[in-house]
């Protein structure tokens, strides 16, 4: 977890809702949005689930992977997540780690 950018996929469940974000501290980022403290979609569609992330080290290479997947067709995340976490399990337990 050495690099100082992620891109990440959040889910309401397996499935669910999708929300696609980048962050230059994720166990940060992913409590705010567990601890519903972020106005807007994760907090109204209860998007809270980690299933997915990559890092990046620069800001650059994160938000223009950010603004790709954002333009990804729903098929295409699912596959991605699946391929890496075919469980949907929770991945924010593992950041603290």
């Amino acid at each position: 977890m050495d690099a100082p950018f992620f891109v990440y996929i959040l889910a309401s469940k397996r499935n669910g809702t999708l929300y696609v974000g980048v962050t230059n501290n994720l166990a940060r980022r992913v409590a705010e949005h567990k601890a519903k403290l972020v106005p807007g979609f994760t907090r109204k569609y209860g998007v809270d689930l980690l299933v997915y992330f990559e890092a990046f080290d620069s800001v650059l290479e994160a938000r223009a992977r950010e603004h790709a997947m954002k333009r990804w067709r729903r098929a295409w995340k699912i596959e991605l997540i699946e391929k890496l976490n075919p469980d949907w399990r929770d991945l924010a337990d593992q950041l603290n780690s």
